[in-house]
């Protein structure tokens, strides 16, 4: 069998993205090159791009994912009949706390927002956004330590965390400040 097929098809039953490692792990011919399959992809995706299919083989989480292309949203969000995940504003500003400071307490998190962000933090861990990943021994109560999830670099379609927007470009993008009247 083609290697470009087992690699097709290794992805397309996959529910979760697979790095080049595990992609190779899989296939039984190990006179191929590692390197081979990340070319197959690009060969894959091309192909993809030529015949306008409405998937493509994305880098996401540190591994390849199949993805429908941005013009399918639509269509595929009133075929499945949910939305996508939505986030509120406090929600976005929690994430975006966690995501860059990482591993972060509660009360960090708190002080930067300047609100309480029980119920935000609650609402990102059951949408798997953000996960505990340990607790600060040296503090007392032992309080929680929290990070981002592989799924949140799923949804935003991020191959790992320095696919992050520097803070500079993030500024830049907002513009000056308004000035404040009181």
């Amino acid at each position: 069998m083609e290697l470009k097929t087992i690699v097709e098809g290794l992805l397309f039953v996959s529910d979760q993205p697979l790095s080049l490692e595990k992609l190779y792990e899989f296939i039984e011919d190990r006179d191929i090159d590692p390197s081979r399959v990340k070319e197959v992809i690009n060969q894959l995706n091309d192909e993809y791009r030529e015949s306008q299919r409405a998937f493509t083989i994305k880098e996401v989480a540190e591994g390849y994912q199949f993805r429908t292309i941005f013009e399918i949203a639509p269509y595929a969000i009133r075929l499945k009949r949910d939305s996508p995940v939505r986030l509120s504003r406090a929600a976005v500003e929690t994430l975006a706390v966690i995501a860059y400071r990482q591993p972060i307490l509660r009360a960090e998190i708190e002080k930067i927002r300047g609100v309480d962000a029980g119920a935000t933090l609650r609402n990102l861990l059951d949408k798997d956004l953000v996960r505990i990943t340990d607790r600060r021994d040296s503090l007392p109560g032992r309080p929680m330590l929290y990070s981002t999830t592989n799924k949140f670099l799923e949804i935003f379609e991020l191959k790992d965390l320095n696919g992050l927007p520097k803070i500079d470009e993030v500024k830049a993008l907002m513009g000056p400040p308004e000035p404040r009247l009181f």
